[in-house]
């Protein structure tokens, strides 16, 4: 028997609602998290057919593309367990687990998150200065310069302004959606 039976019409309707409201939350970030698996598995294959099918004198550049290869794999492990732990539970089934799962899901990815990107940027950008050194090798100073400083100002631009807002943005519509299923489920203990 489902928490949620035995209440008035009155109450099925507000419950049926925020219901569907968590569901979409849920569907918007399951969503993202899929075409993320979509993009990264779409990456890994790049990287997989410029390390072993083009010829590469240096073997500093194929250790860059390797490390980068395994970095953008343990990303992907991540995001795969996210999404598993977000679509394996049907909230309508049994919505006292799926808070407990959401509570815990929220309390995992903030402390993996927060480690997990720092370890992530560090990765990239040592995979990627040990692939140009032989990309650029031949390049005149003032356009190694440029292409190390655009990239050293990306990852500080990521890292300072646009993770802060994104994972902030994501946290926000989590709390919304384990704040509904409290106040639901407090209505009918």
């Amino acid at each position: 028997m489902s928490v949620w039976q035995g209440q008035s019409k009155h109450d099925k309707l507000s419950v049926d609602e925020a219901l569907k409201q968590v569901k979409k939350g849920i569907r918007g970030i399951t969503s993202k998290l899929y075409w993320g698996i979509v993009a990264m598995i779409g990456l890994i294959v790049c990287a997989f057919i410029i390390t072993f099918f083009f010829t590469f004198r240096s073997p500093a550049t194929i250790v860059g593309i390797l490390i980068i290869l395994v970095t953008m794999l343990l990303y992907l492990s991540l995001i795969v367990r996210h999404y598993h732990i977000l679509n394996k539970h049907d909230l309508t089934q049994n919505p006292t687990e799926y808070l407990d799962t959401l509570k815990e899901y929220q309390k995992n990815r903030t402390k993996t998150i927060g480690w997990f990107y720092y370890v992530f940027m560090l990765m990239i950008s040592t995979g990627l200065a040990l692939y140009f050194v032989e990309v650029l090798e031949d390049a005149p100073t003032y356009f190694k310069l440029i292409t190390y400083g655009s990239i050293i100002i990306w990852f500080l631009f990521i890292t300072f302004y646009l993770k802060p807002r994104m994972f902030k943005n994501e946290e926000e519509k989590l709390n919304l959606m384990i704040d509904r299923l409290i106040r639901l489920q407090e209505q009918f203990d």
